[in-house]
């Protein structure tokens, strides 16, 4: 398995973050190729709605082909990888270009989703979740 060799001598860098999951992405001016830790993106999420994810922040700005991607993430599933390295691809295109912000903005891409999973607390059996209350 060779890997696509792609330049990204004179790239733009971001960070992502979303749940556990941390994304450090390079953007450059390319053809539309993105590698996720080494592997195309098609061959690293397998979901559907991950790879359309991954690719909306080009369909808002109209240019689903123009930049290459490289990412390295870790951490977390696929879904947090994914919003992460969303995060991470919109903010590296507004080193691009700053007058994309306000489309970007409007679709809420630029903003880390800080949503996390609830810590359990004593006495419960979840976060939430009592234990079953026994009469007898």
């Amino acid at each position: 398995m060779s890997e696509p060799q792609i330049n990204f001598k004179d790239s733009k860098y971001s960070t992502g973050r979303r749940k556990k999951s941390i994304a450090k992405i390079w953007l450059t001016k390319g053809s539309g190729k993105i590698l996720v830790n080494g592997k195309n993106y098609d061959e690293y999420f397998k979901r559907d709605n991950h790879k359309m994810q991954l690719l909306r922040p080009f369909e808002i700005i109209n240019q689903p082909t123009s930049y290459d991607v490289r990412c390295s993430v870790k951490g977390g599933g696929h879904t947090g990888q994914a919003g992460a390295m969303v995060l991470g691809i919109s903010k590296a295109l507004l080193q691009f270009d700053p007058e994309l912000k306000s489309a970007l903005k409007k679709e809420k891409l630029t903003t880390r989703d800080s949503r996390a999973v609830e810590r359990k607390k004593y006495g419960h059996r979840k976060a939430r979740r009592s234990f079953q209350f026994s009469k007898r």
